[in-house]
Order: structure tokens, then sequence, then C-alpha cells
């Protein structure tokens, strides 16, 4: 039952980056792994099935009763998160605590001018580790990213800040770029632990304040007419753009590293956005002759579709067509499953509609406590896009790279919401509208169709017919044949 359930699971996960938590019949994690793939890293462990050369691996597939995933922007962040949870609960199968010091750590050190090394035990100290890292090639990759773009000293000489010692010729790292040279006083303080602030926030997962952070600091040098730490700090951003970037299937993807990121940039600037919109979440609201209506959200990250985080939600508390009044049940649905499973927010909100649309979204997200979090809308027709209450829209040209990238966010939520309309209404079909029927499962209505032949026949029954098959007293008997009736356009049944 258990392998069946598995399955099931397996194929739904997403062949995105990601860790996986593998808990064991009493529910406790026995073990935490990353993957490039989550789909087909956690698959390769039931294919193996018992041919593993390592008994502890057949002990471990043996012992799994449940999978569990947290998405990430990348591997980079995938890398840290399995760092963080082997840390938490000290998997069996990952860490053997009478071992524990053979798996490596990230040491910041607690100097004046701080350190990076990398370590296999934790002293008391008051340093900053990052880890346990399971994996030694990982470590050795991220140390290369921060070697090559946030340089900090690997020597141990002793520094105390007050020689600034002119005469001291920086070791070959700095000629190669790779230091920033306080032992020749060629760095102040301040600015060496702005460095060392990047790299902390790097990792710890957070690129998109890092990116924030340097991007301030390029206009700050460009201002200063500082050209050349300008274009450094660039590639920097560009750097982690790419690390974080996502597997790109959109085949109508603009340049990563150029035409997005300006394009991005100038949506940020357009709207007045705290940090570049890296995710952009949008909205649409679709029914059918007003019996049904379905609320969708997409999900678009540095630009492109991700569309295993796309979700749809059948509308339950509006009755009839009232576009408003669905589209902040969805977004209150939405990012109430956000918070509750502690899952990213975007940047952005993007609502198809107009200004009362918008005002009802941003209702929802103030009732969540969300009200810092900035929402726009964007109409049809004219492709006015509207941001804030009392302000006028703003108008872009039709070739602003911004608003066709709004455009193709809020294309493709209406796209989805049609979809979703059409599969439900595929899958309505090739369900007997008795299954509709409260207290009607599968089981009673194939009873009800082997003995009675179709709901339409059914439909033409008197209660007391119907009420000749097993299980269907009076009451569910009126129950069903003021249903059909309904649905058979008013055919009527013979009293009894």
């Amino acid at each position: 039952m258990a392998g069946e359930r598995l399955a099931t699971l397996i194929k739904k996960l997403p062949d995105r980056p990601g860790v996986y938590l593998m808990r064991d019949a009493e529910g406790s994690v026995i073990y935490v792994g990353k993957a490039k793939s989550l789909k087909k890293r956690v698959a390769s462990y039931f294919r193996h099935g018992s041919s593993f050369a390592s008994p502890r691996l057949r002990k471990l597939v043996q012992s799994i009763e449940d999978i569990s995933i947290i998405r990430t922007e990348s591997e980079v962040e995938a890398l840290i998160l399995e760092a963080k949870l082997i840390k938490k609960y000290s998997p069996f199968f990952n860490v053997d605590l009478k071992m524990a010091d053979r798996y490596p750590y990230i040491k910041i050190t607690d100097d004046l001018f701080p350190r990076i090394v990398v370590t296999r035990q934790k002293a008391g100290d008051n340093a900053l580790y990052f880890g346990p890292y399971v994996s030694a090639g990982d470590v050795r990759s991220l140390l290369r990213l921060i070697e090559r773009y946030f340089p900090l000293r690997i020597c141990a000489r002793e520094i105390d800040g007050t020689e600034g010692d002119k005469k001291v010729r920086p070791c070959l790292h700095y000629s190669l770029g790779r230091c920033l040279g306080p032992c020749a006083g060629l760095v102040t303080p301040s600015e060496y632990r702005e460095r060392v602030d990047d790299v902390i926030l790097l990792l710890q997962g957070q690129a998109s304040e890092v990116v924030e952070r340097l991007r301030k600091r390029m206009d700050q040098a460009a201002k200063s007419l500082d050209f050349e730490e300008a274009a450094r700090l660039r590639d920097t951003i560009r750097a982690i753009w790419r690390i974080t970037r996502q597997r790109i299937t959109s085949p109508l993807r603009e340049d990563f590293d150029g035409d997005m990121w300006q394009c991005l940039n100038r949506l940020q600037q357009l709207l007045g956005l705290p940090v570049l919109p890296w995710r952009i979440d949008g909205f649409d609201i679709s029914h059918m002759s007003g019996r049904e209506t379905y609320g969708v959200v997409v999900v678009f990250e540095q630009g492109s579709p991700n569309t295993s985080l796309y979700r749809k939600f059948r509308i339950k508390t509006v009755e009839g067509v009232d576009d408003f009044r669905s589209m902040e049940e969805t977004v209150t649905r939405r990012y109430s499953q956000s918070l509750k499973g502690n899952e990213p927010l975007p940047q952005l909100v993007l609502i198809d509609g107009g200004p009362v649309q918008l005002k009802f979204a941003r209702e929802a997200l103030d009732n969540l406590g969300l009200r810092d979090l900035p929402a726009v809308a964007l109409a049809k027709e004219e492709e006015l896009i509207y941001h804030n209450a009392g302000e006028d829209p703003l108008r872009l040209d039709f070739s602003d790279s911004a608003l066709r990238l709004l455009q193709r966010i809020r294309d493709e939520s209406h796209r989805f919401a049609v979809e979703s309309h059409r599969s439900s209404r595929s899958s309505r079909l090739r369900r007997s509208a008795l299954e509709d029927i409260p207290g009607i499962g599968k089981h009673r209505a194939a009873q009800l169709l082997g003995k009675f032949g179709s709901a339409r026949n059914i439909a033409s029954l008197s209660p007391l017919e119907l009420m000749s098959a097993p299980g269907i007293g009076p009451a569910m008997a009126e129950r069903i044949l003021t249903a059909l009736k309904e649905s058979y356009g008013g055919t009527e049944t013979r009293e009894s």
C-alpha cells in the first residue's frame, strides 16, 4: 500500500531543484537530500530496488514511508537548505552523531577582517558556521563562487587594523583579484565588512537581498563615475543571476543576462518596487455561463514561466458572476497557503483587470498582513497599468519591454484559466451526474447505473421506483431526483 502511495507521489514531483525529506513509519526524518531534479533524484532510489550494493541504502529504501519536498530557486539554495535541515534533524541515514565531524562546514572567523575557511569541527568560538555539508565537492563549488565574486582573505596573518602598513606587499591572491589586501591597508574595516555581509547573505540563501545590495552600490558607483567598479558589480549581479536561474522552457525567452535583466530593472523603476521582481505571480478569473468560476495564478521566475507552481481554485464563496469577489477569494486562498507552508512570496503581484479588481486583490493582501506586497493591474485593450490608488495609470509604448513582459504574464494567466475550465468540463463529462450529488459516491453511482441504465432514466423514475435500489431511502431518493431534474432540463418525475 505504501509502495503505491509513494509511486503516485513521485510521479507528481517537479522536475526542479529542491530538497527532499524521507520519513519512516513513525514520521521521523531519516534522510535529507538535495537534487537538481527532485523527480529524477527521488525516483532513482526506487528504480534500484534491492540491488543496492550498500546495505545502508537498501535499509534506507525499505524504511521509507513518506517523502516531502521543499522546492528551491537553484541548486545552490538547495545545498544551503540541505545543510540546515541535516543540522536540524540529524537524520539517521545522513549523520551518525558519533562521526558528525567528518562533514565540512564553511566558517567565517570572528576577526576585524574575517577569513573564510573550511573546517570539519565546530569550535566554541564566536565564528559563524554554515553546514554541515554532505558533499565536499559542493562546498568547493560554493567557495569558488565566493572567491571569484566576493573575495575574503584566506591567510591567517594577524591584522589589528592599526598598521595600515603600506610597506607590506600583498600576496598573489590580491594581484589575482582574490583578496582585498587588508594586510597592506588597501581596504577599510567597514568596506571589508560590507563584503562579509554579502557572503553571509549568500550562504543563507538570500540571493535576492544580495542582488539588491549590489545594485544600489552599482548605481552609486556609476553616479561617482567609478565605471570600473560599476562594471564589476554588474558582472557580480549577473553571476548570481546565472546561478539562481531556473531552467528556461519558454520559446519566447529573451536574452537572460542582458535584455531580461534590463527589462526587470525597468519594471522595478517604473513601479517603484523595493527589490527587483525576480518572481511575478499573475492572477485571472474565468467562468462558464455564470455557473462555475475558477481563479488561477501563474508564476514567472526571472521572466519565464514555472508551470510547476501554477495553481487553480474553484470559487466557493461567491454566487453568480462576480469577478471582483472571485479575485479576492483567489488571492486570499493563494497566499493563505503560501503563508501556512512558509513558501516564498513574489516580488510583484499582477492582476488581470482594472482598478476595481486591483482594489479587491489588495484588500485580500491587507487582510493577510501582506500590505507591503506590491500589486498592479493590467487592463485589456488600452493596456493601462494601474498601480497606486488615486494616481493615473501608466501608459507605456506597446514596444516597451516592461509592458511586453506584463502582457505575457497576463496572457498566460488567461490561457491557464481557460484551460482549467476545459479540463474541469471534460472531467465532469466523463463523470456521471450522480457523482455531483452529496452522499452519492462512485460505488453507489455505479450501483444505480447498473440497475437503471443511465442518469436520464433515473431522472424519469418516481421516488418509490428509485427506492427499490439498495440503500436508497425517501430522503436520498428525493435529493437524487431533485438534482437530476435540474441537470436534465425539467424532466418530470412520476408521482408515487
